[in-house]
């Protein structure tokens, strides 16, 4: 079984983390639905919600298998309380000039900041690796 999962900081390509997905499927770049925006803390960034934001967050879509997506989880420190891993809205192109009724809008999973952001810088929608 795998798991369709947009990643948005240090797992894309050329982040410092992207060698976690290796042997996974790269399904290329992606945008987030409106919502959605990205805070440093420091060496990574978090996506939270954010009701204002009219862009979303671009990222990458991978199919993860199981095995990948327990490490993941242990990278990304769920146990901890530091993300937790949920469904996001999806479009597949991060086109703008593609129009709104030929992207593609599902579901894929992807981690969520859960702690204070209080003293964090806002970044909006890229995380640049």
């Amino acid at each position: 079984m795998t798991t369709t999962l947009f990643v948005y900081g240090t797992l894309k390509r050329g982040g410092s983390n992207h060698y976690h997905l290796a042997e996974q499927t790269f399904h290329g770049p992606a945008r987030t639905e409106a919502g959605f925006t990205l805070f440093s803390l420091g060496a990574y960034p978090g996506l939270v919600v954010a009701p204002t934001d009219t862009h979303g967050v671009t990222g990458e879509l991978w199919s993860v298998d199981a095995a990948c997506l327990a490490r993941l989880d242990l990278l990304e420190g769920l146990n901890e309380g530091l993300y937790r891993r949920a469904p996001i809205a999806i479009l597949h192109s991060i086109s703008p000039t593609e129009a709104a009724e030929s992207r593609r809008i599902f579901v894929a999973e992807t981690y969520f900041y859960l702690r204070d952001l209080s003293g964090h810088p806002h970044l909006g929608a890229t995380w640049l690796v």
